[in-house]
């Protein structure tokens, strides 16, 4: 158990060297064998089949024209001994390429014989001699033959209907000198490969090894919060892939983390400013006699409308983005809708706030939802109109769709920024700018109701000439 955790433990630069050095390990071991421990055995099985398939080609061939050149052929390419004879030992044809060929010795009443033994076994007969084709089976002495023979033998049936026995032999060389020869060669081969593969597989092992190393040590930085590091993205194509998406990784974690600064800086702002203003007020009202009036009151209770709205607005948002807040659609007129909407501004005697729009539409939507989107759209321009505090909100219709935009007259936005002015930590002025209405995170509100609603949104801006926000809808 300690060893294969231990092992676990091993670095992928090691580990890869072992596999390596493992996989040549096992290449020599079944060179070593095949080469050294089963040559003999290999070479013996395929003599055999040599020989057998040597005679079922002359048993194809028996009654050709051509059996004379196919035996010939045969003889000579294999380095075998060929007769082919009757039960009587009368030989038709006979062809001896293998010097000191054993059946070359035999007579006619040994052909006689080795044809009757076949037709006993069947019609085939296979025996290997390690000596001699013995006199105790054949009555006839021959000189012991320093290699081993192999004689085949096999009763082939004519069209005519007679038979022919189709004797071949072959011999089986000593090949203890071969053997001795390969492993000497084998042996050098083994110190050279084992050299070369160890260093083969450390070079490799480094090669694949160091690109992963980097950047696991980079990762390492980059969980302490360091999101300037830089990732490799050398390497081969997966490992340079990752590289670049760990690289648009950090970067997009540095934009969050300070994002996110900005966030709590302007949310602590407006958190911190009417909880001011509601202290200082009530204070007031207590230690000073005659300020207890309506209008202290009413700056109290504003105040806390405000923060209220502030932490409505930050749960609806962390809500909205986490999916926990369902759409509950419905038909709905929503021109009338707006103008409900704009009739609560009315108040705003110092802003001139307009409607246009050429017809009433319908869609189909979550009312309260929408009406959010265009309370934020409103308030943002609100919030950043010109000196003349001019605010137009325009209804136009094409294509099945309905198109409303907010045209504000204030400074505008950079053309680099109006990408990320809807995200949720994003702010365009980094001097906190408190809305008069509006908390700051309308925006980010809105994009994610319209994408919950699957409408298209977005921006039009000059820095100057002020800003048109827009989002379309289905229309039914």
């Amino acid at each position: 158990m300690k060893l294969r955790e231990h092992f676990r433990r091993i670095g992928i630069k090691w580990r890869i060297f072992a596999y390596f050095a493992g996989f040549t390990a096992v290449i020599l071991v079944l060179l070593w064998v095949f080469q050294v421990v089963f040559l003999n055995s290999f070479y013996k099985a395929i003599k055999t089949r040599e020989i057998r398939t040597s005679a079922q080609t002359i048993a194809k061939n028996i009654d050709s024209d051509d059996l004379s050149a196919v035996v010939q052929n045969l003889s000579q390419r294999n380095q075998i001994g060929i007769i082919v004879s009757d039960q009587n030992g009368v030989t038709y044809y006979k062809e001896d390429s293998l010097p000191n060929s054993v059946i070359s010795r035999l007579s006619l009443f040994n052909l006689a014989q080795v044809y009757a033994a076949t037709e006993a076994q069947g019609g085939t007969y296979f025996e290997r001699l390690p000596r001699s084709f013995s006199t105790e089976t054949y009555q006839h002495r021959l000189e012991p033959p320093k290699i081993e023979s192999i004689i085949y033998a096999q009763i082939v049936e004519k069209k005519d209907g007679t038979n022919l026995m189709v004797l071949l032999n072959s011999t089986i060389s000593p090949i203890d000198s071969t053997v001795n020869t390969l492993r000497v060669q084998l042996i050098c081969i083994t110190v050279v490969m084992l050299i070369l593969s160890l260093l083969l597989a450390l070079f490799l092992s480094r090669k694949i090894s160091t690109p992963i190393i980097k950047i696991n040590a980079a990762a390492k930085i980059l969980g302490t919060g360091q999101y300037d590091v830089t990732f490799d993205e050398t390497g081969y194509r997966e490992i340079s892939e990752l590289g670049q998406t760990l690289n648009y990784a950090a970067k997009e974690l540095s934009k969050t983390e300070a994002l996110r600064r900005d966030l709590i800086a302007n949310i602590s702002h407006d958190l911190r400013t009417p909880l001011t203003m509601i202290t200082g007020y009530s204070e007031v009202m207590r230690d000073l006699p005659g300020e207890n009036t309506p209008e202290n009151v009413q700056i109290i209770i504003d105040e806390a409308t405000r923060l209220t709205t502030l932490v409505n607005d930050v749960l609806d948002i962390s809500k909205l983005q986490s999916g926990t807040q369902p759409l509950s659609r419905e038909d709905f007129n929503l021109t009338e809708s707006i103008r409900t909407i704009l009739q609560r501004y009315s108040k705003l005697t110092d802003y001139n706030i307009s409607f246009h729009a050429d017809e009433d539409v319908t869609v189909n939507a979550d009312e309260l939802k929408i009406s959010q989107v265009v309370y934020n759209l409103v308030n943002n321009a609100i919030t950043y109109t010109g000196k003349d505090k001019v605010v137009e909100i325009t209804q136009s219709v094409r294509d099945g769709r309905v198109k409303i935009s907010v045209r504000d007259t204030g400074e505008g936005i950079p053309q680099d920024k109006l990408n990320d002015i809807w995200d949720r930590y994003y702010k365009v002025d980094k001097e906190h700018k408190r809305a008069q209405i509006g908390t700051g995170l309308g925006l980010s509100i809105v994009k994610s109701i319209l994408d919950m609603h699957g409408g298209a949104y977005g921006v039009q801006s000059q820095e100057g000439s002020g800003s048109v926000f827009w989002f379309e809808l289905d229309i039914l």
